[in-house]
């Protein structure tokens, strides 16, 4: 192994699996020998590492789309990094990849599924922002579940995240009112004023879901056609009762929820509204599509191309929070969970050569 590269590595585990809202002694930073690539592999260092809700979910020990994360092992995560020794005909040192390499400063790939990137096109750390999963999430699930046309009402939760800002932006873009919700007066001003929003509502100032709906039907005069879900919560309950007869719901996320852990409890903290959630469906006649981005690959390369030159044209614009160093990727993980963020949350693990 070249003497440039570090004879040690750090990672965060998994420590325990969190009850409730995970807490710092759920994770633990270790320092381990660094691998050495074998035939066919190759080396990455990590430059940022994307954090997001879904990872919550593969926490907990339950069925789910995906595997739990063990006890011990690494914790889940996209990142983009810089490939420094190499065995890999198609993967030379200095090459820039995207790839799922977890919470570490690095890690071996063998290439299946990796992305290569080209930093003059777009900023490395879109690459797990809005031209990687959160930016092709809120790209599939707008067109291809939420069928939108010109005139119609849309209405996203999380408004500001990394989906959502998404979302609300290719809507307008074809002639949508959308109105978003989201946590703070800042993030509402944010996503009217930078993003082109109709309205947003501040979910944390509206006192229970009734005064969110009673909000929301001022901002949507004519009901709701779209409901982008990913919040769940209040925001569902408030939403529902406007949606419009054969009104879609794309349903890619519940961060609202995710902290309750394997969907044992209720989905709410007052009486059961499943019987009325099942009604307004019913008599609606709505479309709720549930969706798991890793069965939509195939529309990457038009995601891609349509979503770039919309960035490159000043059509779409996206935010960053950034997190410094590895260390710091629990304290932002569980910040995030708490909509602490503004935009996509990263994490800086190492200096970005092309910044």
């Amino acid at each position: 192994m070249s003497t440039s590269i570090p004879q040690t590595m750090q990672r965060i585990v998994l420590a325990a699996r969190p009850q409730g809202a995970p807490k710092a002694t759920d994770f633990r930073l270790e320092s381990i020998d660094m691998p050495e690539p074998g035939p066919g592999e190759f080396l990455v260092k990590t430059l940022w590492l994307s954090l997001d809700p879904y990872m919550r979910g593969r926490m907990d020990d339950s069925k789910s789309y995906a595997a739990s994360i063990a006890i011990d092992a690494p914790m889940e995560g996209g990142c983009v990094g810089e490939v420094i020794a190499s065995n890999h005909p198609k993967f030379a040192v200095g090459d820039f990849v995207e790839d799922r390499l977890g919470w570490q400063s690095h890690a071996i790939s063998k290439g299946q599924g990796v992305r290569k990137l080209d930093p003059s096109i777009a900023p490395l750390s879109t690459a797990v922002g809005v031209l990687g999963m959160p930016g092709i999430t809120a790209y599939v699930g707008l067109n291809t579940h939420g069928r939108p046309k010109s005139g119609e009402t849309l209405v996203v939760g999380a408004a500001t995240g990394a989906v959502g800002s998404l979302v609300g932006q290719l809507a307008k873009a074809q002639g949508l009112r959308v109105v978003g919700v989201a946590g703070g007066a800042e993030k509402c001003t944010y996503a009217v004023e930078q993003l082109g929003f109709d309205a947003c509502l501040d979910h944390r100032a509206a006192e229970d879901a009734s005064a969110l709906r009673s909000q929301l039907a001022q901002a949507c005069p004519d009901g709701v056609d779209i409901y982008f879900e990913n919040v769940g919560g209040k925001t569902l309950e408030a939403v529902l009762p406007l949606m419009n007869v054969h009104g879609r719901i794309p349903v890619c996320g519940m961060i609202g929820w995710y902290n309750a852990g394997a969907l044992g409890g209720s989905i709410s903290s007052g009486p059961n509204i499943m019987p009325k959630v099942w009604r307004t469906i019913l008599v609606n006649r709505l479309s709720v599509q549930g969706f798991i981005i890793t069965d939509h690959y195939d529309q990457f390369p038009n995601f891609l191309k349509e979503v770039s030159a919309l960035i490159a044209q000043g059509k779409v614009v996206y935010r960053e929070s950034i997190a410094e160093g590895l260390e710091s990727a629990p304290q932002a993980f569980m910040k995030l969970l708490e909509g602490g963020n503004f935009g996509k949350q990263l994490v800086a693990v190492s200096p970005d050569p092309t910044r």
